[in-house]
């Protein structure tokens, strides 16, 4: 295994892009808004370069670029389809309406993936609190539904669905996990509340119902369904290399030009979210790579076999790095630790260090904008439809700080202390 011991600057290129990502948009928008593009490719080059000419390591490259191509093809093609979908809401929805409807965004998780309810959901969600849309709807958003709600099952978030694939049965994750996405699930949920009807305080009724008054609930666009499915059934399907990407990606254009333009002009929808994403992306899995090989090689040597540690471990790291390949680092120590490669011998031996990997791994994806492929989506598409995001830093110490690390210390305590 690769480990980059050799030199650790190599891992600097990522802290440079973390930095930026998350200071930019504060002191220099402008520039940063023009320029991106040109950081995250001289980034991710310095690390590609490095790989293939300093480490002789094109393989690792290749792998990773492999790892891209099927993320940006599921974000993209979802991103697409769901684009396609319109659902028209009163743009007068209570605190709790508001939280029921997060509720049912976070079951709808586990059925069409973080990625998928998040693309679906995320336009509606804006349009039914239009009047008074602000940070904490979105922050919240992705909380539930792009995260924890996704914690059930092997559809609901990349980690459990490799975990399915080397062994782990597909309601395992359900039958074990489900007090702690239930507990998660109310703090969040209740913590939502109590925000979101302070703000619903402060917008006048008439307001309200002058924006309201000639809306009527409807679906319209409903033949991308069809296109969902496809996308969803291709998940699961891994050989030979690029059907699952070119199915995905042929359901994305087939949506593309079946979709009425009426629907997309309902959805102001364009590429330019899609766009930021892959691009962003491309700097971000690029300049990953040296930490991730870290990870993977010594995780073991340096974890001790309690679920505290696992828990937090792979959630912290989940936070910054992607949690897919994170999950299997830790997966990979646990075995070490274990003494035993048997999933079957493990799950029957230490299923709370699994469970911890599984959850940390989903959970703590929500503390930053890049710790789960759709948070930095829901949040290109709330700044493309101008609704006031809390810039990387905000987010974290407006929302990360005072209401998921609570929860997730709830978490800890009532699940993973022993």
């Amino acid at each position: 295994m690769l480990t980059c011991n050799r030199n650790i600057l190599a891992s600097l290129p990522f802290v440079a892009l973390l930095a930026v990502i998350a200071l930019a948009p504060l002191f220099f928008a402008d520039w940063w808004g023009r320029h991106y593009p040109k950081v995250c490719f001289a980034l991710g080059g310095l690390v590609v370069l490095y790989y293939c000419v300093g480490l002789n390591a094109a393989g690792n490259v290749l792998h990773t670029a492999a790892e891209y191509i099927s993320f940006i093809s599921l974000i993209g093609s979802l991103f697409v389809v769901s684009g396609g979908i319109h659902i028209a809401v009163k743009g007068e929805s209570t605190p709790r309406a508001n939280m029921l409807f997060l509720a049912v965004g976070a079951i709808l998780a586990n059925v069409l993936g973080t990625t998928g309810a998040s693309m679906l959901l995320i336009r509606p969600w804006i349009r039914m609190n239009k009047y008074r849309v602000t940070g904490h709807h979105i922050a919240f958003f992705i909380f539930i539904v792009s995260n924890v709600g996704g914690c059930l099952t092997p559809v609901g978030d990349p980690p459990l669905f490799l975990g399915y694939l080397i062994g782990v049965p597909f309601w395992w994750i359900a039958s074990h996990a489900w007090p702690i996405w239930s507990t998660g699930l109310t703090v969040l949920l209740a913590m939502f509340y109590i925000v979101d009807s302070r703000n619903y305080l402060r917008a006048p009724k008439p307001v309200r119902d002058h924006l309201t008054e000639h809306e009527k609930f409807r679906i319209d666009g409903l033949v991308n369904v069809l296109f969902l499915a496809v996308i969803f059934g291709a998940i699961f399907i891994k050989r030979p290399f690029m059907l699952r990407e070119s199915l995905m990606i042929a359901a994305a254009v087939a949506s593309y030009f079946v979709t009425a333009k009426q629907v997309h002009q309902s959805n102001h929808f364009t590429f330019g979210p899609v766009k930021e994403v892959a691009i962003l992306f491309i700097g971000i899995f690029a300049t990953m790579m040296p930490a991730l090989d870290w990870l993977a090689a010594n995780t073991a040597r340096y974890i001790s076999a309690t679920p505290a540690t696992f828990y937090f471990g792979s959630g912290c790291l989940s936070s910054v790095l992607d949690n897919a390949p994170t999950y299997l680092s830790f997966l990979s120590a646990l075995f070490g630790v274990s003494g035993t490669h048997d999933i079957k011998i493990l799950l029957a031996q230490n299923p709370t260090a699994i469970l911890a990997v599984s959850v940390g791994s989903v959970f703590f994806g929500a503390n930053t904008y890049i710790g789960n492929g759709p948070n930095f989506m829901v949040k290109a598409i709330a700044d493309h439809q101008h609704v006031h995001t809390p810039t990387f830093m905000a987010y974290i110490y407006r929302f990360t700080l005072p209401f998921m690390v609570p929860m997730l210390l709830i978490v800890w305590l009532l699940f993973f202390r022993h």
